[in-house]
Formats: structure tokens, C-alpha cells, sequence
């Protein structure tokens, strides 16, 4: 459901800067430029440069949409997990509040305009995305399936801009994989167009080559359906390295990097991205690079007791559902794996029970599930 959700999201901003329309902005390369740019240093973590480049879009089109659309996305990064922190997530709520109010004074309430309707659906994007992480279920479902029929359109687009290679290869991929992880929304997806998961993986990284706002979640998620579904590290490392390249201080996106690469058993490249993780103290990223350095130990260094302590360690350090749940789950299976070397099958048995609460990645589960 997360992740579909924030899917959702991301093709509502893709669509209200992809979409062909009547508004300047959308007609202005100079200001789309600065749009990109702003998004470029957002995901870089530069937000003052960020905000150089978003004062130039204010001052050519004061009050746009657009302008608290990106003034959200940094809170959103910058404050990140967002959920955790009430005061910042009530600020992101007014910058989402005042676009639908700058929508309604620029193009009127209720406007059928193109720009008018999609700046509308990334506000409730965002919206459906936090209320998602905030466990508001029902709030996030009702926002989510507000961004369907915007979503079925720019499936008609691709042949017109190459952005839509992102969007139309998420729907290909999740519309077949969603139902055999959760065979209970089977019934609720009947009349939905099918989709080709081969088809869906080809488009997303055509998007990763030809795409431009979509460049970056193109890597992301193509990063993550290979970890997650596609049990294929490797893949996944290939995109993450680009993340890390063109953004070198996300540390999200380093994070994913180095999982991606031990995963893939490329110990020495990732032992640099953990040397940068160990840096950070604070947040879910003690989690993450402690569970990196257990798997370190264990696979890299065949030292079982360096690796016993840092997967204790890990589990003692909180996650977060969205970011680093798997990571307790990659922990418990390392626990698993060296009681079983240390001839303690039982106890080993216990652990892997333990994976299977948090595990989702489907190749942690299968080495859990065919443990005897």
C-alpha cells in the first residue's frame, strides 16, 4: 500500500509538469529548467541553493501552484521522516493548503482547467502520501485513488513525452505484482487494465535514460523492485550508483547504495558508503548501518562475532516502517544464519521466525520459509 501510494504521488507531480497545457509556466523552459534545477539541489540536500532557483520561479509567477508544491517537497526532505515531527508535518499541510488556495484564486474553484486540475492532484498526493505514513489508512486510500483517472491519461502520453515512460512502467509492473503479494485486492482489480512486469521494468529504465523530472524515481524505484520483488542486488546496485553519483550527499540514496551493493556481494565498494553512514547518528540510519556492517562482518570478513554484535546492536536501534524495517529483518536472518553455522538449529529457527514478522523482500522470506 506505501509503496502504490507514494506511486500515486509521484505521478501526480510528474503529471502537472509533463502534461501539455495552455499555462506559461508550463510553456516556459527557462522557468521548467528551474524547476528541475530546484528538484536537483532538493535531492542533493542543498536546500538554500534550492531555494536561489525557486525564488526566481516566485518572481516570474508569483503565488504559482508550482512554488508551494516545491516548498512542501523540501520540508519533506529536509525534515525526513516528516510523520515523526508535528510541527514541520502541520507546516507541510498549510504549503499543501495553500496551493489548492492559490489554484482556486488563479483558475477559480472547481476549475476543469489541465493545470488547474493536476496541481490540484500533486497537493492531494502529497496529502495521501503523509496521511499513508501517519497509519491514516482510510484519509490516505481516498486521496490516492484521486490521482487513477490522471494516471490512466498519461498512459496515452508516452508516445508524446518520454516522462511517461516512468508512469506507464510503474503501472505495468505493479498492476501484476501487487495482487501476488496481497491476493486479496485480486477481486478489486479486475476492470483494471493488465499490465507486463518485463514491459514495466524495460519502460521505467527507458525512463532513467530519456527522462528528465523522472530521472531520479526512475533509479529509485527500479533500485527497489529489484531488491524487493526481482531478488536481483546487482540490478539494483547498477541505479543506486547512479543515485549516488548525481547526488552525492543524499543519504537516503547512499543508504540504498550500500544495501544494494552488499547484497551483491561487492563488499569493498560498499564498505565506502558505510564508512560515510557511520558518520550519521541520529534518525533511522544507525539501523541501517548497522545491519550493513553485521552483513560486513559475516559475508565480507567471515567474522561471526563482529557480525552477532552488530546485528544485536541493530535491533536495538529503532526503524522506520518506510525506510528501514527490512533492515531488522536482514538482521534476524544474519542472527539465524550464524546460530545455524554455530550448530544451534533451534535457536536459529527462532530468529528466522522473528525475520518473518518484518521481512518483505521476497528473497529474505524464501531463505527464512526453507529453513528446516
Amino acid at each position: 500500500m506505501q509503496n502504490m501510494l507514494r506511486f500515486l504521488f509521484l505521478l501526480t507531480i510528474l503529471l502537472s509538469f509533463s502534461l501539455p497545457s495552455r499555462a506559461q509556466l508550463l510553456n516556459d523552459p527557462v522557468s521548467l529548467k528551474n524547476v528541475q534545477n530546484t528538484l536537483d539541489k532538493i535531492y542533493n540536500y542543498e536546500f538554500d541553493e534550492a531555494g536561489v532557483y525557486m525564488n526566481q520561479i516566485e518572481k516570474k509567477y508569483p503565488n504559482h501552484p508550482v512554488s508551494h508544491i516545491l516548498d512542501s517537497f523540501i520540508l519533506f526532505w529536509k525534515y525526513l521522516p516528516i510523520k515523526d515531527n508535528p510541527v514541520k508535518s502541520k507546516e507541510y499541510f498549510q504549503k499543501l493548503e495553500l496551493c489548492l488556495e492559490s489554484i482556486n484564486k488563479k483558475f477559480g474553484k472547481n476549475s476543469t482547467d489541465p493545470e488547474a486540475v493536476f496541481y490540484t492532484m500533486v497537493a492531494r498526493g502529497y496529502m495521501a502520501m503523509l496521511y499513508n505514513y501517519r497509519g491514516e489508512m482510510v484519509n490516505a486510500a481516498g486521496e490516492g485513488k484521486k490521482a487513477y483517472n490522471a494516471f490512466t491519461e498519461g498512459m496515452k502520453l508516452i508516445s508524446k513525452n518520454p516522462e511517461f515512460y516512468f508512469t506507464s512502467g510503474m503501472y505495468n509492473y505493479y498492476i501484476e505484482v501487487y495482487p501476488e503479494e496481497h491476493p486479496i485486492v485480486k477481486p478489486l482489480l479486475i476492470f483494471f487494465k493488465k499490465g507486463n512486469k518485463a514491459l514495466g521494468l524495460k519502460q521505467i529504465d527507458n525512463a532513467t535514460k530519456v527522462g528528465t523530472i523522472t530521472r531520479a524515481e526512475s533509479c529509485f524505484y527500479l533500485a527497489h523492485l529489484y531488491l524487493k520483488y526481482e531478488s536481483r542486488p546487482e540490478k539494483a546496485a547498477f541505479y543506486t550508483e547512479k543515485l549516488v553519483n548525481w547526488y552525492p550527499h543524499n543519504p537516503v540514496f547512499r543508504m540504498k547504495n550500500a544495501e544494494s551493493l552488499l547484497l551483491a556481494g561487492k563488499y569493498e565498494n560498499a564498505a565506502k558508503d558505510l564508512a560515510v553512514l557511520r558518520k550519521i547518528n541520529t534518525g533511522f540510519y544507525p539501523a541501517a548501518w548497522r545491519t550493513f556492517q553485521g552483513i560486513l562482518e559475516e559475508k565480507g570478513e567471515n567474522n561471526d562475532a563482529a557480525a552477532q554484535h552488530e546485528y544485536l546492536l541493530a535491533l536495538k536501534t529503532p526503524h522506520d516502517d518506510q525506510y528501514t524495517k527490512e533492515y531488522h529483518a536482514l538482521a534476524y536472518a544474519g542472527l539465524a544464519r550464524i546460530s545455524a553455522r554455530a550448530g544451534n538449529r533451534q535457536k536459529a529457527k527462532d530468529y528466522y521466525k522473528k525475520c518473518l514478522e518484518k521481512a518483505e523482500y521476497r528473497a529474505v522470506i524464501k531463505e527464512a520459509k526453507s529453513f528446516k
